[in-house]
């Protein structure tokens, strides 16, 4: 008995031991970097190669280790900050409003694209078919998918206060789907994201340019019918539990890297952004709020 009394207390021993050896290591070092999420939204060359610079910019200038991921879906996203394996995160305001409602996770950085911290959805058609928005009473319209807040809840909400109920309507899934839709009179209408034309960059920058290369006429066949209000853009989120000092440094680096060549093009391929600005949870109140007008519940939506 005394010989089994021994080997119990020597293993339970060994089991406190083993505990302390493999205790987490501090968040923002080599053996627990920050892990940083990106969602998929260009070529995965095109992240790998900028989110390289991104880090070796970050640990040179910080005093952090950092872990680039990108799963494979904003909703993969959201889900890692509840499974406490992630830290930050480049990710759709849509994604924001489910990670802050189901984890906590906060909001400080919002892009800048175009000069502007805000963005619209539009509605599109084939050119001189309507006038007015309200002719489409009845049509047939594709959206993009249920969470695309500028492909389907931004417009949504619009058409309903213009009072306007549409026929029957589709998810195309992909913004340029909408485009191809309508072109080819398979659709009355669609809504999908829009950005302001820049000369710099060969005129029109919103979704009518994503099919330019299979519809070079696209801009003389589809039209912008109207615009809708705007919403903030899409920020960059830190896991609730993250320290706040440790959130603070992330944020003055991010803001110093975007200011500096290399910054400025790797933030410019990865998302389109142009600068960074500090941003709170209330700027995305108003998300929220038109959200709610218009009946629907994020979780809810992703389920249709």
């Amino acid at each position: 008995m005394k010989k089994l009394a021994f080997l119990i207390s020597l293993s339970a021993l060994s089991l406190i031991l083993n505990a302390c050896t493999f205790k987490k290591a501090e968040l923002g070092t080599e053996d627990n970097p920050i892990k940083f999420l990106f969602v998929p939204s260009v070529d995965v060359k095109v992240i790998d190669t900028n989110t390289r610079v991104l880090k070796d910019w970050f640990e040179a200038n910080s005093p952090y280790k950092y872990k680039i991921i990108v799963p494979h879906s904003f909703i993969a996203v959201v889900e890692a900050f509840g499974a406490k394996r992630a830290d930050v995160a480049f990710i759709n305001t849509f994604g924001y409003l489910l990670a802050n409602e189901k984890y906590g996770a906060e909001a400080r950085l919002k892009v800048v694209r175009f000069g502007k911290t805000t963005y619209q959805a539009q509605i599109v058609a084939k050119k001189g078919r309507f006038k007015d928005v309200k002719e489409l009473n009845g049509k047939t319209f594709a959206f993009v998918d249920p969470a695309s807040l500028s492909g389907y809840i931004l417009p949504l909400k619009f058409l309903r206060d213009q009072g306007v109920k549409l026929g029957d309507t589709k998810f195309a899934m992909k913004h340029d789907n909408v485009i191809s839709m309508i072109y080819q009179g398979q659709v009355d209408a669609g809504a999908t994201f829009y950005s302001p034309p820049n000369p710099d960059e060969g005129g029109i920058q919103d979704a009518r340019r994503l099919v330019k290369a299979q519809y070079p006429d696209v801009e003389e066949k589809v039209e912008i019918l109207t615009l809708t209000g705007e919403i903030p853009n899409d920020p960059i989120i830190f896991a609730k539990d993250m320290p706040e000092e440790m959130k603070q440094t992330v944020v003055d680096t991010f803001l110093k890297f975007v200011k500096t060549p290399e910054g400025k093009e790797s933030l410019k391929k990865l998302s389109s952004v142009d600068e960074l600005q500090p941003a709170t949870d209330a700027d995305y109140d108003i998300v929220r709020e038109m959200v709610k007008e218009a009946g629907l519940n994020p979780e809810e939506a992703l389920k249709k």
